[in-house]
């Protein structure tokens, strides 16, 4: 699957579980360490909770449950009090406004955050190969635009970021 938009891109490459994973780079707004959030009651698990980055409140989305993988153990060195370790990336995603009524004016970007276990690296598209998303073992193919190899010949998948997350801004 060498589309045009995913061979010229710029992926960023991190690991959530056990699953290589990337985003294009034109959706990642920034890279924070493992932030602490404050729970939404009501909200569904896939939401960790709301952090505030700058001044603006910013959902944050638990990467291991969104993709259904285990949840990450917790070292028996790690204080209780000390955040968890892992990064949360801060991507802007583009909001299907039809389910908001079109009210409110100006934002068709929504700022969310994705907690992961690592950052690993950053791929320019002539550094990893992309293919199909045929066989893709634990994933739900539907969350996948492409599956990639990077130049050590190691397996990530690129996440379809609105697919994956979009249900979640409409909530």
């Amino acid at each position: 699957m060498n589309d045009g938009s995913l061979a010229t891109a710029r992926l960023l490459v991190f690991r959530v579980g056990t699953l290589a994973c990337a985003a294009e780079v034109d959706q990642v707004r920034e890279i924070l360490p493992r932030l602490p959030t404050t729970r939404i009651p009501g909200a569904p698990p896939v939401v960790a909770g709301l952090v505030n980055v700058r001044g603006t409140l910013v959902t944050v989305v638990e990467g291991w449950r969104a993709l259904g993988q285990a949840p990450p153990s917790a070292s028996p060195e790690t204080p209780v009090t000390s955040p968890a370790p892992g990064s949360t990336i801060i991507l802007e995603l583009a909001r299907r406004d039809a389910d908001n009524g079109g009210g409110g004016g100006g934002g068709t970007r929504k700022l969310i955050g994705f907690t992961v276990d690592e950052v690993t690296d950053l791929l320019a598209g002539g550094n990893a190969t992309l293919e199909g998303r045929d066989r893709l073992p634990g994933v739900d193919p539907t969350l996948v635009r492409a599956v990639g190899r990077d130049a050590r010949g190691d397996v990530f998948i690129v996440l379809d970021l609105a697919a994956l997350l979009g249900p979640i801004l409409t909530t």
